[in-house]
């Protein structure tokens, strides 16, 4: 069994596996949604094959693949004629592995059109039947019917010419967390350099060489060694995230690194921060507060629970001012009369009563 790791408090600051946080203007590019559907693109489209076709939607950036590398992507599948989606990564959340020119032979298609992408692109794949599910359609999923041309909305994460061939399942474990750590590396770069998005693709393919069925087999200090590499590259990609705006993800990404360590003040931290910026206030002051317990005198927590404060004072005065429009101000109230001006009141009315009736007995 693994033994059991001493317990590990960074404040939440640089260091070599991680990456600081700064105020820098934050970008928006979040990930394809598919509520209408396949995506509607209208770029020039490209021949590829007699059989696959293809429309650029977000530009890539360096060198496409060669044959034999290992690419990671995401991608979503749908059947052309009907729209039926059939396949989806990203809601899976797990990238996918293929080697060129060793791919099933229902994505012969989607392999061409990834031979074609760089590192980032995201496409619009047409595929003919007879390169994805042929004559006889798909047994696992039922919805693809026989002789059924394909639609794949594709991101093309990144790829790894360096072991050329090699699958993560035949690689030792020492390789894998290489390969990882090597990844790791380049997001950090990256990151450095406001590439955000180029820095998230290293995150993730980092995160995918040590995916949950490799991490179930370690114990002791191969586990040790895997997640010294793994949980960084999610609490960058929680960074990386939060800069886009993107807090679910990013509060995903850090709940991930605090299944392991309950008590990783980075996770908690950024955690916190996402939280925050979603209006989750008082989850935020937890995750804070719990952060705080392990780093008391970092500035930067401290800072955070200030904030917290002072919004939630700038919350009840608002809220102060809108019950007071709504009732108005309290009336003043009324003087009273004095009782005995009653009582004269009184005396006069029964005094014309009685005056009434003593001339009213005399005309009778």
């Amino acid at each position: 069994m693994a033994r059991e790791a001493p317990p590990h408090f960074p404040p939440p600051t640089d260091d070599d596996n991680d990456i600081v946080m700064e105020n820098a203007s934050f970008v928006r590019n979040e990930p394809p949604q598919d509520d209408q559907g396949p995506p509607k693109v209208d770029s020039e489209v490209e021949i590829l094959h007699e059989k696959v076709k293809k429309q650029i939607i977000k530009e890539g950036h360096g060198h496409k693949p060669a044959k034999l590398a290992t690419c990671f992507l995401h991608y979503r599948a749908w059947v052309e004629h009907s729209s039926h989606k059939f396949e989806d990564t990203w809601q899976e959340q797990h990238p996918i592995e293929l080697i060129l020119g060793k791919e099933k032979k229902e994505m012969a298609g989607l392999g061409i059109g990834i031979a074609s992408m760089k590192s980032g692109e995201r496409a619009l794949l047409h595929v003919g039947w007879e390169l994805g599910y042929g004559e006889e359609g798909s047994f696992s999923f039922p919805n693809v019917p026989p002789m059924a041309d394909l639609l794949y909305e594709v991101e093309l994460i990144g790829f790894d010419d360096i072991k050329e061939g090699k699958a993560r399942s035949d690689m030792t474990v020492e390789e894998r967390i290489e390969a990882a750590d090597r990844r790791k590396v380049e997001g950090n770069a990256h990151f450095k350099d406001e590439k955000l998005q180029e820095a998230m693709q290293q995150y993730e393919m980092a995160i995918a060489y040590m995916g949950d069925d490799f991490m179930f087999q370690l114990f002791g200090k191969y586990r040790d060694m895997a997640l010294a590499v793994k949980n960084p590259c999610h609490l960058n990609m929680a960074a990386c995230l939060i800069k886009l705006q993107r807090y679910d993800e990013a509060i995903g990404q850090c709940t991930i690194v605090l299944s392991e360590d309950e008590n990783n003040v980075k996770a908690l931290f950024r955690r916190g921060k996402a939280r925050a910026a979603l209006g989750q206030t008082e989850a935020a002051r937890e995750d804070f507060q719990r952060a705080r317990k392990y780093a008391p005198e970092d500035k930067a927590i401290l800072k955070e629970l200030r904030s917290l404060a002072e919004h939630d004072k700038a919350v009840y005065e608002k809220q102060k001012e809108i019950y007071k429009g709504i009732f108005g101000p309290r009336p003043e109230p009324k003087p009273k009369k004095s009782n005995l001006l009653v009582v004269f009141w009184h005396w006069l009315l029964s005094l014309i009563h009685r005056l009434f009736n003593l001339v009213r007995r005399k005309t009778d």
